[in-house]
């Protein structure tokens, strides 16, 4: 099994980093199972983060014809305070330091990435998720309309105003689709994913490897609807 992760210039490190070690150690107590690559849309490269501007590498290109698992992290920057209106027509050129997150996600829907994710998503073989504002960026390119997603809670109305279906949890199963809600949520959005994908003695391992209990019932479009309490 293959999982991909994606690099994008301003990605948030923590997005990329949670998940991608916790996929690896599941590759590695599953006996190879499952590998763990960093990728961009273009290929191999230096991607420079948006903390501090600190880089990681891709080693290969986003495949969706190879991958199994897609993850895809949001963004780091500006929130902004309340009322304050970023430069969206800053969305040509290259990523700078320091602007508004929905801006570089604007970079990023602006480049081949969401062809190759959207290439993904119509696999129905392939699992895509999403850490914190990687859901945005999904739904910034109009791939999420009609789905069960989450993102970080200050992005929810956003996430709303692109016709997602939001829920307020830490990670949201909705089937082909996976989303973690803020940025440690790549903890939990990772072991979730090996106990679907690997079984949960795998996911269990690397729990106590990381000395870390997952958080939160991951939620799924199932059973009863329960009442208002």
């Amino acid at each position: 099994m293959l999982a991909q992760i994606v690099l994008f210039d301003g990605f948030d490190l923590l997005d990329v980093l949670a998940p991608y070690e916790v996929l690896a150690a599941g590759g590695m107590a599953a006996e190879g199972a499952l590998r763990a690559e960093l990728v961009s849309a273009e290929g191999p490269r230096e991607v420079v983060s948006g903390v501090g501007g600190v880089p990681l590498r891709a080693t290969a290109a986003l495949d969706p014809a190879t991958a199994d698992l897609v993850v895809v992290p949001g963004a780091a920057g500006r929130i902004g305070e309340p009322g304050e209106v970023p430069d969206l027509d800053a969305d040509a050129g290259e990523w700078r330091e320091h602007e508004f997150i929905p801006v570089t996600l604007g970079r990023a829907v602006n480049t081949g990435l969401p062809g190759l994710l959207k290439a993904a998503m119509d696999r129905p073989e392939v699992t895509v998720a999403t850490v914190c504002g990687g859901s945005l960026l999904l739904a910034m390119a109009g791939l999420l309309e009609g789905r069960y997603a989450t993102t970080h809670h200050m992005g929810l109305d956003m996430l709303d105003a692109t016709g997602v279906n939001v829920v307020r949890a830490r990670v949201v199963d909705d089937g082909d689709l996976v989303t973690g809600a803020g940025v440690t949520s790549g903890l939990d959005l990772g072991l979730y994913l090996l106990e679907r994908e690997l079984g949960p003695r795998i996911a269990h391992a690397v729990e106590e490897l990381f000395a870390y209990e997952r958080r939160g019932t991951p939620w799924r479009h199932h059973g009863p609807s329960p009442v208002a309490l």
